[in-house]
């Protein structure tokens, strides 16, 4: 009896937050252990799908960079990299459509809804969502978002979870390799998003003492990357964090996707259990 009153306890405390954002967009960007590892998958997939349930509106960003290497080596094509971002010549970008606008995102999609939500897949060169432009020459086909139509999301919130694969268009009409992360804060930008939250392979920002952080705001989170405390992959992800709040989105949340239900977790509890970005205090 004890157990069941516990979960009760849970539901109760969630209520607050299930109030606070319903009708509310959530942009969601799952990369990682989280996407790799089939139980975590599952478990997001089921995360996603209460959320939806209980009125929130969730739009999700994958990545997949891993089974983009894991298709290279298959084929017998090199991956390369220039300061962590891959460069994507021809012949790797059309993996790069075949995994992300392909495999991984019909994978996810179909997960979703044989577990009983409704989603639809598409890539950042549906509708015209997502226009890029190239700004490195060097990494061929990869493009920062300049534009984004929010017209075929707004159509799609009402009855589906869109799955979004990271791939724009092109002044050119062609594809381009965008960052998950960064296509993922320009959506929830354009969205208008209350949330945006990046599943990772770490707890979330850490301090000095390798201590998680539960809040940051920008002028402590610019501080601390001053101070070569934040470092390394952790500072593009807490500037794309800073870039989307200066936009507009009300929160950005920092969490391990490791953890399973990571995501109801940081969005119904009080303490959360990653890292939230929020403006400074007026």
């Amino acid at each position: 009896m004890q157990a069941l009153i516990e979960k009760a306890r849970v539901l109760i405390e969630a209520l607050p937050f299930i109030s606070e954002f319903r009708g509310k967009t959530v942009v969601v960007k799952i990369g990682g252990a989280a996407l790799e590892d089939d139980v975590l998958r599952r478990r997001f997939c089921e995360d996603v799908i209460l959320l939806d349930w209980v009125g929130i509106h969730v739009v999700v960003v994958h990545g997949g960079g891993k089974q983009i290497t894991t298709m290279l080596d298959k084929i017998g094509l090199a991956a390369r990299f220039v300061d962590g971002i891959r460069v994507t010549d021809e012949a790797t970008l059309e993996v790069v459509g075949m995994v992300l606008g392909g495999s991984l995102n019909q994978e996810l999609v179909r997960l979703v809804n044989h577990l009983g939500g409704a989603a639809v897949g598409l890539t950042g060169a549906d509708g015209g969502l997502a226009r890029a432009k190239i700004t490195q020459p060097e990494l061929g086909r990869v493009g920062e978002v300049v534009a984004v139509d929010r017209t075929v999301i707004d159509r799609l919130l009402a009855d589906f979870i869109p799955i979004i694969a990271p791939v724009a268009a092109g002044d050119d009409g062609g594809a381009l390799n965008v960052n998950a992360d960064v296509f993922a804060g320009k959506l929830a930008q354009a969205l208008g998003a209350a949330k945006l939250v990046l599943l990772t392979d770490i707890s979330g920002v850490l301090d000095a003492d390798r201590q998680l952080i539960p809040t940051l705001t920008p002028t402590h989170a610019k501080r601390m990357v001053e101070a070569g405390v934040i470092r390394g992959g952790m500072i593009p992800k807490v500037d794309n964090a800073l870039a989307a709040l200066a936009a507009g989105v009300q929160k950005v949340h920092i969490i391990d996707g490791r953890l399973e239900h990571a995501l109801l977790l940081e969005i119904f509890t009080q303490d959360g259990v990653g890292t939230q970005l929020v403006p400074d205090p007026l």
